[in-house]
């Protein structure tokens, strides 16, 4: 798919101070991914030379997206003091190739395929058209002969002009000898004394420039503008997903109550039933995880999970039974059973191991995290605690209700009890009630 004739470059430098927050709009995340990062993965599949223009927040915006694609995109700080607008965003773009799209940072529906379309297009400048009638928010778009003759801000239309259905959708692909021209010649005598991108048609136009019409799906070129076009966003990007692991094979219950996020990988045939949250980096394979589990960067194999259990960042299951009420955090278990109750945390944890309900690793001293370890068909009794760092070696049993603070060797047995205290009739005399 990827076209070496293609330069893209992604405007990102604005506030966006609708979304009333400080994080700057593109770092918003969308099943778990900040916005800017979907526009920019399906950038790449088309071009190997994208372009991310930042502004507002510039330096944290670029760190994040170096983390996803290092060197293989580059970034452009506009000077928004001197060139606002969208306009003055390309004043020192540079592009290597003969075309340029130019996409929004806050699209993130955007898809690779539909983009495409612009390219095959002959004209000078081809630009995105939504066909719907009663919208508000967005510019007007004349076409008269099957190309577009003029861009009408809503604010500047008039009632006639309002009440066309053909709406500026944001993207452009412009041939790089139309930037060239008009660039240098974008004025800021305006209201907003800012550079605008839209200025380049009214300019093209005067010219004679080719100026066509791409009519696309309002889903794919949504704009996000404010929390509550986030979360629509994410609802759509969300069954994207879910859509896409459905015809791989992965089986799931009631999937509109599942939520699994970009990054997330199945291998084999799974199971996911409903109300679960699969989020980060997991890997789910030939595994079932039952009904409002909750699975975190986590790496499931051969396994069953839940319900209502919780998998914390860089766990590891193979060949394991984790069941209702049970926390694991940083640990790593193989061919281990945990039914109920329980919370590991920074373990090691071997084969033929059976965990009681509500043993708990007391891993954390109020200083720093300890490690566990604990090795293979040891038998932990139920309301047990194992107080880290430490060792228990193969084959151990530990009855129920003990706390464990040294390291046990193979084959010990380890009970702790404390001294009972039994006094006969004492309810009646410490409430005062007669026998």
């Amino acid at each position: 798919m990827k076209n070496n004739a293609l330069s893209i470059v992604i405007l990102a430098a604005g506030k966006g101070t609708r979304m009333k927050s400080s994080t700057p709009k593109v770092l918003h995340t969308i099943c778990g991914k900040e916005m800017l990062y979907y526009s920019i993965k399906e950038s790449l599949r088309l071009s190997d030379d994208v372009c991310i223009v930042l502004g507002f927040e510039g330096e944290k915006i670029q760190s994040k997206m170096q983390e996803y694609f290092g060197d293989r995109i580059r970034f452009l700080f506009q000077d928004l003091q001197n060139f606002p607008g969208t306009g003055g965003a390309l004043k020192s773009y540079c592009p290597k190739y003969k075309k340029v799209l130019v996409l929004n940072g806050d699209m993130p529906l955007i898809q690779a395929s539909e983009l495409e379309q612009f390219l095959h297009i002959n004209a000078d400048i081809v630009m995105s058209v939504l066909d719907l009638p009663n919208v508000s928010g967005y510019g007007r778009v004349v076409i008269n002969g099957g190309e577009v003759k003029e861009i009408i801000e809503e604010k500047d239309a008039d009632s006639k002009t309002l009440a066309l259905s053909t709406l500026n959708a944001g993207i452009y692909c412009f041939k790089t000898k139309i930037l060239d021209s008009y660039i240098p010649k974008l004025s800021n005598d305006n209201a907003q004394k800012e550079y605008y991108l839209t200025d380049i048609i009214s300019l093209a136009r005067e010219d004679n420039a080719k100026i066509a019409p791409l009519f696309v799906k309002l889903e794919n070129f949504k704009g996000v503008n404010d929390k509550l076009d986030l979360a629509n966003t994410e609802e759509i990007l969300s069954q994207r997903i879910k859509d896409f692991w459905l015809k791989k094979g992965v089986i799931m219950r009631l999937p509109k109550t599942i939520y699994i996020e970009e990054g997330v990988e199945f291998i084999g045939e799974c199971i996911v039933e409903n109300g679960v949250s699969i989020c980060g980096d997991s890997k789910i394979t030939t595994s079932h995880i039952k009904a409002h589990s909750v699975i975190e960067s986590s790496i499931v194999k051969n396994s069953d999970v839940g319900p209502l259990a919780h998998l914390r960042p860089q766990s590891v299951l193979e060949n394991t039974h984790i069941g209702n009420f049970v926390e694991i955090k940083k640990s790593n278990l193989v061919g281990v059973k945990a039914g109920h109750l329980s919370y590991i945390g920074d373990s090691e944890i071997n084969s033929g191991t059976n965990i009681g309900a509500g043993f708990i690793t007391c891993n954390y001293d109020g200083k720093g995290k300890h490690k566990t370890k604990i090795g293979k068909n040891v038998f932990i009794g139920s309301d047990s605690q194992a107080v880290a760092p430490i060792i228990i070696e193969d084959d151990c049993l530990i009855g129920a209700g003990s706390t464990i603070r040294r390291n046990l060797k193979k084959g010990e047995l380890f009970i702790t009890y404390g001294k009972e205290t039994i006094k006969e009739g004492f309810f009646y005399k410490f409430f005062s009630k007669k026998t």
